[in-house]
């Protein structure tokens, strides 16, 4: 049985999607006013992780992922850069489609831009309005927050200590701003604006998700993921503007990862811990290295995002990739009954770890048990054919759950190939200093060769 952590009712629930085998899923993205950073990344890529693992659990996943085209941010991005919106925000939205394949996340289904859903937005907006959810004031329109009494169950809230009749502009507030929410913005010189039926204006950042995901997975369906501080204001706002036009309950299965600290202290560029992808990737980090990093943790778990951290990933992939390789080339025929049984147990023990609200360094940790028994199986030539075939299996269903590409991790190019046997050739005639010199810039290119018993082995030094 497949159990999440709901946040809205804060427990772990049995998850049985509204339309079985389909999952509705939508995930946050991101606000293209700047290159996303590692902390935007932890969200991504434990949506993918469950994205992958829902289908290899057999399930068919309409995922929709949001781009923020058009808020505060952008708006003041675009003003400062004297640049249109569109034009300050394509290079983001290039930019962050470049991360995600960098990093090896699946595509979703649907990536609505705000900016291209503008009617979806004044339709929701116009029955707020007509049910008397909403209300007008100088030009913008108001979420009338005291019609909706359940408002506050997501975040927790006291619902006494709200205060109410004030309104709030910004797109983003503290948790003791309750007050009532802006969904339409009357028009302000130097911002884009749109001729509607409520008058020149804009979007409220809240009300944009609520339209698209509404448009895309129906007034109804099955998760709703996002960061920790996603809670309040902008998933309590979508709530309440959802099921107050729909009458209906928006979202079934609420997930939110936690957050992502650098070296212990809130990520800030005046503290000079600011990272984003790029910046990594330009100091020579491996981005499988830093997928692995951050999936490996339990979502819900805090992470401390440390450079050793990416080394320690690192180690970990070359302990994956040594042993994927090291079941390329069995030993003997058969089967061996040992490893045939732990495969199993992994496999069962593997998938009920993610079944239990994703948590995958257990999953990842009943893996590693294995590997060192396949090493020492491998070590002592009693790794025969047909239980190498299905370990391989076990660990394909590992790479493609966790987006881990472990024979790119340990790959060799031809002409590495050609220098490892010309070593190997050497070795045989007795040319010691010369296989030495191929040893030592095979080192230099970073392979590490290790001669066992049963043959060279080699890895990617980290």
């Amino acid at each position: 049985m497949i159990r999440f952590y709901n946040t809205y009712t804060r427990r772990k629930e049995a998850f049985r999607p509204l339309v079985e085998p389909e999952v509705g899923l939508y995930t946050c993205g991101p606000t293209v006013y700047d290159f996303a950073h590692i902390g935007n990344f932890r969200a991504y890529l434990w949506e993918d992780l469950l994205r992958r693992y829902l289908k290899a659990r057999g399930f068919r996943v309409i995922q929709v992922m949001n781009i923020t085209d058009v808020d505060d941010k952008t708006i003041r991005g675009a003003n400062a850069a004297r640049l249109g919106l569109d034009e300050y925000t394509e290079p983001y939205i290039r930019a962050f489609f470049e991360d995600l394949n960098t990093l090896g996340v699946e595509r979703a289904e649907h990536y609505p831009r705000a900016t291209r859903h503008i009617p979806e937005m004044v339709a929701l907006i116009l029955r707020l309005l007509e049910t008397g959810h909403a209300y007008r004031s100088k030009g913008s329109v108001y979420f009338r927050l005291d019609s909706f009494p359940e408002y506050g169950r997501l975040a927790s809230l006291d619902r006494e200590g709200m205060i109410a009749n004030f309104r709030v502009d910004s797109d983003e507030y503290e948790k003791t701003d309750v007050r009532d929410f802006v969904l339409w913005k009357a028009v302000k010189e130097g911002e884009p604006y749109w001729d509607t039926p409520l008058g020149r204006g804009r979007p409220g950042w809240h009300i944009e998700c609520s339209a698209m995901s509404m448009k895309y997975l129906g007034e109804s369906f099955d998760i709703h993921t996002g960061g920790a501080d996603n809670i309040f204001p902008h998933h309590e706002n979508e709530i309440a503007q959802s099921e107050a036009a729909s009458g209906k309950r928006f979202v079934h299965t609420w997930m939110h990862c936690a957050h992502l600290v650098v070296n212990g202290e809130k990520m800030s560029k005046s503290k000079g811990n600011f990272y984003t992808l790029r910046d990594l990737l330009q100091q020579g980090h491996d981005p499988q290295s830093i997928r692995y990093l951050l999936v490996s943790q339990h979502y819900r778990k805090p992470i401390n995002f440390t450079l050793e951290g990416i080394t320690w990933a690192g180690s970990n992939l070359n302990r994956l990739g040594d042993c994927a390789r090291r079941l390329e080339v069995p030993s003997g025929t058969g089967t061996n009954d040992v490893l045939a049984e732990l495969a199993r147990r992994t496999r069962r023990s593997f998938y009920e770890a993610l079944d239990d609200d994703l948590n995958s360094a257990a999953a990842l940790g009943f893996v590693f048990e294995l590997v060192r028994e396949i090493n020492a199986a491998a070590d002592r030539s009693e790794l025969p054919t047909e239980s190498a075939e299905e370990l391989k299996q076990l660990l394909g269903e590992v790479s493609a759950i966790f987006g881990l590409r472990l024979g790119a991790t340990v790959a060799l190019n031809r002409d590495v190939e050609d220098l490892v046997r010309r070593r190997e050739e050497l070795r045989k005639t007795r040319k010691f200093s010369e296989a030495d010199a191929i040893r030592d810039e095979l080192l230099h290119r970073g392979i590490v060769l290790e001669d066992t018993p049963t043959g060279v082995r080699w890895k990617k030094r980290v």
